[in-house]
């Protein structure tokens, strides 16, 4: 006999993985022969530099990095991450107590709650936003608080809301933020580091996409703002910025309390990143700026490519700042983003995600990626044009 196995409670308090649901989709439609344009999940195109590669062939050589890596990283990765984050932001960080690898700053996120979040404490959680935001308050037992972001407020949280939660124990942010490629301002940051001490809030600030900029000052890291150690945490990762998504190199840094409570939650839970990978890493953080400022002169092509194509078939989008997403109002002939993206699937053969699967606030909405070439996107262009 079988048993009766359920889900827990908390699995079922999570809404649906919208990008799981997303690749079943694709794979479906490409093992039926059909010509998928995938704008949906930003996955860089292009490979991983080759000095990288090479890093890692090397490593990986030396059997001395087959065992297990330590919880906190190797000694030269947390020196490489802080002497990056002296080089690119002026900010000093001590590497034995203020930064912490992760495998990937999606882990890192999901269970920083575990780590700080006591059950039915609040934690307010940006909407539309990324989803491990809100996943991993649940599983902490955490109270989510919603934070809507608003097109009428350039999808930056209203900063008299922010001030009259109280009690609130933590604070998710992400700018330059996915999906909505909105960026925020030093003069903001400041404001919400007041926020958070008047409050006795802990930030943490996923940063990701910092070194996809277009037309704009270098967005900044939280820790430029003074006084910022103090309540926050900032998420970083090599995935966008070196093309490594499937690396899974990030770490956290910034409030050594905050970040030994994380390290405490990763040591029960993994056994650290691969030393060979963590070598591979220190690599690319030493490496000059040659490689992000050439992948931030593609996806600007891309962008005015899709933005001015989608322009003149008559769907008016604002070209994105940052990130390598374009955040698109729907077409009015759709009633709900599922319809759309459904429709675009269906009828075009593009995979689109649709805003809701960032929270019921992003309802209204389609997310396209800038992680095909100008030929492809040309050729989602034309196949958009006959749908609309």
């Amino acid at each position: 006999m079988s048993l009766n196995i359920d889900f827990s409670e908390r699995l079922k308090k999570l809404p649906p993985y919208l990008f799981v649901e997303i690749d079943r989709a694709k794979r479906e439609a490409k093992a039926q022969g059909r010509d998928i344009i995938d704008l949906g999940i930003g996955d860089p195109d292009l490979p991983t530099p080759n000095f990288i590669i090479e890093a890692l062939d090397k490593a990986a050589s030396l059997g001395e990095n087959h065992h297990y890596a330590l919880d906190a990283g190797l000694p030269r990765l947390r020196l490489a991450i802080a002497g990056w984050y002296k080089r690119r932001f002026n900010v000093d960080l001590n590497p034995d107590s203020e930064v912490q690898p992760l495998i990937g700053s999606k882990e890192g996120i999901a269970h920083l709650p575990l780590g700080i979040v006591n059950p039915k404490d609040k934690v307010l959680v940006p909407q539309p936003g990324y989803p491990p935001y809100l996943s991993g308050t649940i599983f902490a037992e955490g109270k989510p608080v919603i934070m809507p972001l608003k097109s009428k407020n350039n999808f930056l949280p209203d900063l008299a809301k922010m001030r009259e939660a109280k009690g609130v124990k933590l604070m998710f942010l992400n700018y330059p933020n996915n999906p909505t490629s909105a960026v925020a301002s030093r003069d903001f940051l400041k404001e919400v580091v007041s926020i958070a001490k008047e409050n006795e809030t802990i930030i943490a600030y996923d940063n990701a996409y910092s070194e996809i900029y277009f037309d704009i000052d270098k967005p900044p890291s939280i820790f430029e703002i003074e006084g910022a150690k103090d309540v926050a945490v900032e998420f970083h990762s090599l995935s966008k910025t070196f093309n490594m998504t499937g690396w899974r190199v990030g770490w956290v840094c910034g409030n050594s309390k905050v970040v030994a409570a994380l390290a405490k939650v990763k040591a029960n839970v993994d056994s650290g990143i691969f030393q060979a990978l963590q070598l591979a890493g220190i690599a690319a953080l030493e490496a000059d700026d040659s490689f992000p400022e050439q992948m931030r002169r593609m996806y600007h092509e891309r962008r005015d490519y899709l933005v001015n194509g989608l322009r003149n078939i008559g769907w008016k989008i604002d070209p994105p700042q940052a990130t390598f997403y374009v955040w698109a109002k729907l077409p009015k002939k759709f009633n709900s983003s599922m319809e759309a993206a459904k429709a675009f699937l269906d009828q075009s053969d593009i995979i689109l995600t649709p805003g809701v699967g960032f929270g019921q606030d992003g309802e209204g909405y389609l997310r396209m990626a800038l992680t095909v070439s100008k030929d492809r996107i040309n050729q989602a262009v034309d196949r958009i044009k006959k749908i609309l």
